[in-house]
């Protein structure tokens, strides 16, 4: 192909202008290969001349009446302008991909090319139908001229398998009949990260872990130890001592700390959810399923760390689905076929005997030696007491600035108080007490009064001293909320899970979680 030129034409508006200009380049059988038109303008692509110079057509034009001026040019206007669109579409690290009103790809950026795992060249010029699928949303949008926002899409084809979002627009002509459609792309494992970056909580250190017992010294350096590596760590101790406050911490101090840390309480989810919501499920998997499936939360997870809550709740099935993780490293799929690879460190945790469950049958032996690679044990409260001091002093000043009492402080006498009682609660009922005694503090300082201990809760004394602090009437709506949320405190404290609560209490373990959402049990009293 010869090498083309391009100029620009410019002239007066005029009717005829550019048909005059034509005449011109017919008179020399000059090719011509584009020309754009506008107001005052023409810029015109011809083949390159045979035998005449650029000087030559130009003194020709240039004799045209109303031409003032012919200027040699780089390229084309739309020539600049696709290629303009070429670098912000290969620049951008979205997807993109677009289709005519045939449905045939017409453009697909790098970044579309990576979430996709096709090439361009393969793809352009070919049906999106075949290329990725008939049910995709563009072809919907194509029919209707519909906009879509944030649609999950997996493809699990022969020619793609790819997870990702998207959102899409419709080109329209006119008279606003769809003539094409532009989509976005966003590779799933990138929307999570972006996800996680702005929901993530504020995570625990372990300089957030207070004591300063021999005991609590030495499991805190124990988990240190534990964070540097990948193996499983099994957390032991009583309901209330803080198992996911050394999860967290071990994340924290994990190479793994900017990756997802992921709680999961395996009590609170019934079994045929929880599966899942671990495992994700495919498209079509039950009745209700969301279109193209959803990823769960080994999948979310991924490159961070999975924290199993109250594990000696998980029914033998999941046990078996566990053990295959831990085993192999991926995940399958409710309903799907395919293995999926994730690295995902397991943190577990129980306040149950897994040795007893193991005998009985009801804890596999394989997966317990699995998730006991390193275990750490946290001792409870009442053999630490010498913590309770700047445990007790830390919550006043925590819960007091919450409730706007930021002077706050407790007497020596309520430590001491303290200091006596055995805590079968342990930390989680000592923050409660703390909690309570706070609200029935008007002083500067908590003293022996305002803590009721379960020991003399229901006693005489213990009522005359919480009429006197209160010193205002309150309403039965609230004095019903309060027995209500200190019933459901109390029962967490005796039980060793939410259903074994709610068996005590007489409802289901589904009511307690709501109650638990409504007064914010367990989050600020989980340590």
């Amino acid at each position: 192909m010869n090498e083309s030129i391009c100029f620009m034409v410019k002239t007066r508006d005029r009717v005829g202008m550019a048909l005059d200009i034509l005449k011109i380049l017919c008179k020399y059988n000059i090719n011509l290969r584009a020309m754009e038109v506008g107001p005052g303008y023409a810029c015109i692509k011809i083949e390159n001349l045979k035998g005449l110079s650029f000087d030559f057509l130009k003194n020709e034009l240039m004799k045209e009446k109303d031409v003032i001026e012919v200027e040699r040019i780089k390229m084309m206007p739309q020539e600049k302008k696709e290629k303009e669109i070429k670098a912000v579409l290969d620049a951008t690290v979205e997807g993109i991909i677009a289709i005519d009103k045939s449905g045939i790809i017409t453009a697909l950026n790098p970044a579309a090319e990576k979430i996709l795992k096709i090439k361009g060249q393969d793809a352009i010029g070919k049906p999106v139908a075949e290329i990725l699928s008939p049910d995709i949303p563009m072809l919907n949008t194509l029919k209707t001229g519909v906009s879509y926002d944030n649609v999950e899409i997996v493809l699990n084809s022969e020619r793609v398998k790819s997870h990702y979002i998207t959102s899409g627009r419709p080109i329209l002509d006119q008279e606003g009949n769809p003539v094409g459609v532009v989509a976005s792309l966003q590779d799933i494992e990138s929307v999570m990260e972006l996800v996680y970056s702005f929901t993530q909580p504020a995570m625990t250190t372990f300089d957030e872990i207070l004591g300063e017992s021999e005991k609590i010294k030495k499991i805190k350096e124990i988990a240190k130890i534990a964070a540097k590596g990948n193996s499983t760590v099994l957390i032991r101790g009583e309901s209330g001592t803080g198992k996911e406050l050394f999860a967290r911490s071990i994340h924290m101090a994990s190479p793994r700390r900017n990756k997802p840390f992921v709680a999961v309480n395996c009590a609170a989810i019934p079994d045929t959810l929880l599966e899942s919501e671990l495992f994700g499920y495919d498209e079509g998997a039950f009745t209700g399923a969301k279109k193209g499936g959803k990823q769960g939360l080994f999948k979310y997870a991924d490159k961070g760390t999975l924290f199993l809550d109250e594990i000696g709740e998980l029914s033998t099935h999941l046990q078996v689905k566990l053990l295959r993780v831990l085993q192999e490293g991926k995940i399958r799929l409710v309903g799907g076929n395919e293995e999926i690879p994730v690295d995902v460190r397991i943190i577990s945790a129980t306040n149950r005997d897994l040795e007893k469950l193991m005998k009985e049958g009801k804890f596999r032996e394989d997966l317990y030696y699995r998730l006991n690679v390193i275990p750490i044990i946290i001792p409870p409260l009442r053999e630490r007491k010498e913590d309770i001091p700047v445990l007790a002093r830390h919550l006043v000043k925590k819960l007091g600035q919450k409730a706007g009492k930021k002077f706050l402080d407790i007497t020596p006498e309520a430590i001491k108080k303290l200091m006596k009682y055995d805590w079968p609660g342990n930390v989680r009922e000592l923050s409660n007490v703390i909690e309570r005694a706070i609200n029935l503090c008007e002083e500067e300082f908590i003293r022996e009064e305002h803590l009721i201990l379960k020991e003399d809760e229901l006693s005489e004394t213990t009522v005359g001293r919480m009429k006197n602090a209160q010193k205002s009437c309150r309403g039965l709506k609230e004095v019903v909320e309060e027995a209500e949320k200190q019933a459901i405190m109390d029962a967490l404290a005796k039980s060793k899970s939410i259903r074994e609560a709610a068996r005590l209490l007489g409802v289901s373990h589904a009511t307690i979680i709501n109650k638990m959402k409504i007064y914010e049990i367990g989050k600020k009293d989980s340590q």
